[in-house]
This record gives structure tokens, sequence and C-alpha cells, in this order.
């Protein structure tokens, strides 16, 4: 380990052996040296690393009111838990008062509420970068925000019923500016606002019943409602994209607005539902039992090959592996403390050191 053989040691090199550290040790070597770091995010290593696949580990993260800061993460990989709480706290934007919020979260960007500075703060652990986001009205308030964010750049969407009429609002990183759309035909007042999901350059989103769903362009800001019927006797829809451009339904089967199972469709040629799996009885009395049937409480997001299905007011993760066709509960977090009784929120965090803020 002599210095002045391993110093003379080739860049190229030493980017391809840093390319293969796990996320734990990239994080910590960032505070090593002042050369690491800069290779670490030389435009050379950052080109090389976005135009090839993730070696980092994938993630399902854990928000709740009563954990700032302190993110419980469930590795998919090594089916282990861990914590994420170091990296967030260094981050002094997010760290300015106990009552930021995390909205959401895509490619390796997370998305803050900062309600006392009259902004968002969009970051990424993994380069430790942030930009705080002015709230494009005051005062101001929202129902849904949805974070998407691309090689190309991020945006964030909101909608508001808070205003007459209502009004979505969309933020660009490359315009670094908010722009203001309205709503088609007020199709979503009323709504649960569940978090809509991207796919092919829209936002997809379920509307009250009777239940249909309707897409917003990103780039023209223009609505239109997707043709074909849903499935019959439905009781509740979420919508699920595996950012490939495949759209997932899933809902509740029943009557008088009493959900007796679930399943989950598939969009296929020409707007038809496809069904693709029902969940087994015995898992479906379960959820069923969790949510009380309070539908409102049920959400969903795809995460690395799963189409996870959770509940506000429970500490465990339903999912279904696509790959293999079948179900599964993900183990409880044991740093939850059981005195936590809702406001459970998961994201799916894959860390990508290309996504700029």
């Amino acid at each position: 380990m002599d210095p002045a053989i391993w110093s003379h040691l080739p860049e190229e090199l030493l980017e391809h052996v840093l390319y293969f550290l796990p996320l734990r040790t990239f994080l910590n070597l960032r505070s090593t040296c002042k050369h690491f770091k800069s290779l670490l995010f030389s435009p050379s290593f950052m080109s090389k690393y976005s135009s090839s696949s993730s070696s980092f580990p994938s993630f399902i993260l854990l928000s709740h009111p009563q954990c700032y800061l302190h993110f419980p993460l469930y590795d998919s990989n090594l089916g282990t838990w861990r914590c994420l709480s170091r990296s967030l706290s260094a981050l002094q934007p997010c760290a300015a008062g106990a009552s930021s919020t995390l909205l959401s979260s895509s490619n390796g960007l997370f998305c803050f509420s900062l309600p006392t500075l009259s902004s968002f703060l969009v970051c990424n652990i993994l380069t430790m970068s942030s930009r705080i986001i002015k709230f494009p009205t005051y005062p101001f308030a929202f129902e849904s925000l949805t974070l998407v964010s691309t090689p190309s750049g991020y945006k964030i969407f909101m909608f508001s019923t808070k205003f007459s009429p209502n009004y979505c609002f969309v933020y660009d990183s490359r315009e670094l500016c908010w722009r203001i759309f309205d709503v088609f035909d007020s199709m979503l007042s009323g709504s649960d606002h569940q978090e809509p999901v991207f796919c092919n350059g829209s936002l997809y989103f379920t509307t009250p019943e009777p239940f249909s769903i309707v897409s917003f362009d990103l780039e023209s800001g223009k609505w239109d409602r997707l043709d074909g019927n849903l499935p019959t006797e439905v009781t509740f829809v979420r919508l699920v994209s595996d950012g490939e451009g495949k759209l997932y339904l899933i809902g509740g089967i029943g009557i008088n607005g009493i959900s007796s199972s679930m399943k989950l469709w598939e969009l296929g040629d020409g707007g038809t539902w496809i069904e693709v799996e029902s969940l087994p009885e015995l898992m479906c009395r379960k959820f069923m039992s969790i949510c009380y049937h309070n539908y409102e409480h049920v959400y969903c997001f795809w995460h690395q090959g799963m189409i996870c299905v959770c509940c506000y007011t429970w500490p465990e993760i339903l999912y279904f592996k696509v790959s293999r066709r079948t179900w599964h509960w993900l183990p409880k977090c044991p740093l939850i403390p059981d005195k936590w009784s809702c406001g459970f929120r998961w994201f799916s965090f894959v860390p990508e050191l290309y996504a700029l803020v």
C-alpha cells in the first residue's frame, strides 16, 4: 500500500473499482478525502455509471410522522431491514424543522414539504445535493403531489381543490418554474386524491364513482379519458405502472361498497383490462380486516418487479411478485414501535447517481 505506487493508479481503473462498491461503502467514501469525493462525482464517472445498470441495492422506505429524519429501509435483495438517517440529517434544508414531510420519491430523488419555509425540498442523498423550490402561490394547499424523475430532469405535479376553479401545478426542473393548468371537466373533484402513476409521458388518475381513468400529459398539459370500461362490481381501484409502459389496476370486487375479493388486471391492447391474478382468500380476509373497508386508506406503488399494496393504518405491506405471479407479506419492520397505529407511508427508493436536482 505504498502511496508512491497507489497514487499513480490510473483514474479509469480506480473508477472501475469504485463502481462495484456497495451503497453503504459508497456513502462513507465521500468523506474519506477530497480526491475520492471529486472522483465519485466527476463527469466521466457519472457518465459511465448512468449508462450502466446500477450495482446499488433497492429499498422500500417507511416514512412516519414519529420517525423524523429516521427512515427504516427494507433491502429487497437481501431481505433485511436497515435505517437511513445520517445522510438525510446532513441535508440542512431538510432538517430545518420537524414539520418536514416526505411526500414522494422517484428514481433516487426525494421530495419533502417544508411548510415553515413555504417550500419543497428535492434531494438526492447519494450525491448529497438538494434544491429548495418555493410554493407556486401564497397561501398554498394541495391534496396530491407526485415527483417524476427521468434522466433529462424531473417534474413535480400537484393537484388542488382549494381554488375555484380547480387547478393543477407542474414544476419543471429544466425551466426552474411552475406552470398552471386547468383540471379537465373537474373530473377529480371529490376524489380521495390518490397519487397518480407515471406511464409513457403522462400521469394516470382514477376518478370517484363511477370509476374511470383519466390521463394528464406532462409536456402539453392536456387531459384525456382512457377508453375502455373498467371491470364490473369494483368497490375501489388503484393504478400501478412498471415504468416501462405497462399499466396495472388493483381493485376490490363486491357489492354495496364492500369488497369480498381483490384482483389485479393489466391494460392490454385496445384499452381492455386483462385479469392477471386474484388475491388468495386468506390473504384477502386479512387485508380487508386491516383496512376495515376504509378503502381511501389503501395505496399502491411499483418496486423492482413488485406491486406493493399498503394501508395507512397498518405497518405491513402486501406485494405481488409479477415474474412469479405470487402474493406475499413483507416482514414487519422490527424498528417500528407497537404504539404506532397509523400514518404509515411506504416509498420505493432506488439510489441513482445520475438523478440531478
